[in-house]
């Protein structure tokens, strides 16, 4: 087998799933934005009809934050919601 095919092969290959994650990456930020969106109509709604949103019992997360240890309270979120970095970061400030 000719190697300048080989390589041409593997160039090619290399190519598309670049092409093929970026799209889906497009996609993504896309979809988080639209999400972002409707997180914040949701809160303007509940502020305006006087509805509080409780927050899940976060007490290690508080300890941490009460320790000046944001970071660790962010990644102790994520643990305890599941929610995305970018969910969790928000929600943390909203706790100081």
């Amino acid at each position: 087998m000719d190697y300048g095919m080989l390589l041409l092969g593997v160039v090619v290959l290399v190519v598309v799933v670049a092409l093929g994650s970026s799209a889906t990456d497009r996609r993504l930020t896309r979809v988080d934005r639209r999400l972002a969106r409707v997180e914040r109509k949701l809160d303007a709604i509940a502020d305006r009809l006087g509805v509080a949103v409780v927050e899940p019992e976060l007490a290690e997360v508080t300890a941490l934050l009460r320790q000046g240890k944001k970071i660790q309270a962010i990644k102790a979120y994520r643990e305890s919601t599941g929610a995305g970095l970018a969910e969790a970061r928000d929600a943390v400030e909203r706790l100081v």
